[in-house]
């Protein structure tokens, strides 16, 4: 069993990134509806490869950002059962 450290949810990291943008606003340009965006931002939902590639191209990051934290949170979450 690995000691990773405890890293945030990536909704997080979105709300930081979105800077004076709003969760709607964000969601359009994400092309997903504003309760999904709510969903990931609040922790109550994952990101899911899609997300990430469309986090990545409004961010101007990679979808591998994305995808890579919620993998480490999700490693971290299983870690802690264990």
């Amino acid at each position: 069993m690995s000691h990773l450290h405890n890293p945030p949810h990536p909704g997080e990291v979105i709300r930081e990134f979105l800077g004076e943008m709003t969760i709607l606003d964000a969601a359009t340009r994400l092309g997903v509806d504003h309760a999904t965006l709510q969903q990931v931002i609040t922790g109550a939902a994952g990101i899911s490869p899609d997300m990430a590639v469309r986090l990545g191209d409004i961010f101007g990051t990679s979808s591998e950002l994305w995808s890579g934290m919620q993998l480490q949170f999700d490693l971290y979450q299983k870690d802690k059962m264990m």
